[in-house]
């Protein structure tokens, strides 16, 4: 056995570098070259089968070292899903009705405001039911139906009118008689402009759109100014010289359905201080 080992050794010191590594030293437990016979390479020296058991505890520590890396990936996992669940954004359905959330917003505003606490400035006794009733029915919120009910007692026996420009931009509602008192002016610009208008206060007159897509016109005192649509060029309404504190207003702008009739007026705007002079009533109609 000694001189098969003699031999062996003698073979080696013959081999290159790399050959030395492949072959088994089967003192140190290496596993050599493939082409050696299996039961050669596991036997040491006294008699214990080495390779075997290298075998046996690499596998362990493999299997254990597997185990290891396969709970770090589902806790890892784990933890990567709670943290994704928990920045998720919520998802926001859109409403399939426009008029649904202002709908809420008003049904909250009416059951705010229909408590009471005591400290309420409008007592309504014995209606606060049939408002709220109302306002619910109505779908307008306080403020809306305060300045409904105003309106139709301020404004007794007037009509709401809506109008605007040509081509759409500016809007707007003026409360007046459904039987208007129109003035036809002569003068240079009203002549030009055929600027047919009835008059009314500031307080009845409201824009609903386009203010800012209004421009004006002034001439020689300045004192009228007339306001037209920056895009269709119509003048739908302005501020006479007559009454600065109100409004004139082209009844041919008015939609259809709330005239009743209309009953014109010449006036000399050629010589405005002296028709201004004899008139009675025109400074009066633009007072609230």
């Amino acid at each position: 056995m000694f001189s098969e080992a003699s031999e062996l050794k003698k073979k080696e010191s013959n081999l290159p570098n790399k050959a030395k590594k492949k072959r088994l030293r089967p003192e140190l437990g290496v596993v050599g070259d493939s082409r050696l016979s299996p039961h050669c390479l596991a036997i040491s020296p006294g008699g214990a089968t080495t390779t075997g058991t290298t075998k046996m505890v690499k596998a362990k520590k493999s299997s254990s070292k597997r185990v290891a890396a396969a709970e770090r990936h589902t806790r890892t996992a784990a933890a990567a899903g709670a943290f994704l669940e928990a920045t998720k954004p919520a998802v926001q359905v859109p409403s399939t009705k426009k008029g649904k959330a202002k709908k809420a917003a008003i049904k909250k505003q009416v059951e705010e405001d229909s408590k009471d606490d005591g400290d309420s400035v409008l007592d309504l006794g014995a209606q606060k039911d049939r408002w709220v009733s109302f306002i619910r029915q109505q779908s307008l919120s306080t403020e809306d139906a305060a300045k409904l009910l105003l309106d139709s007692f301020e404004y007794k026996g007037l009509v709401k009118h809506s109008g605007g420009c040509h081509c759409g931009a500016v809007r707007f509602e003026v409360w007046a008689s459904a039987d208007l008192h129109v003035f036809d002016c002569n003068c240079s610009i009203c002549v030009k402009k055929q600027n047919r208008h009835f008059i009314v206060p500031s307080s009845r007159f409201k824009i609903l759109k386009g203010a800012n897509n209004l421009t004006t016109y002034t001439f020689n005192t300045n004192k009228a100014q007339h306001t037209f649509c920056k895009t269709c060029g119509v003048q739908s309404f302005y501020t006479p010289r007559s009454n600065p504190d109100g409004y004139g207003i082209a009844s041919h702008c008015l939609d259809d359905g709330t005239v009743r009739s209309i009953h014109v007026e010449q006036i000399n705007g050629k010589e405005w201080e002296k028709a201004m002079k004899e008139h009675k009533t025109i400074r009066n109609m633009s007072k609230s």
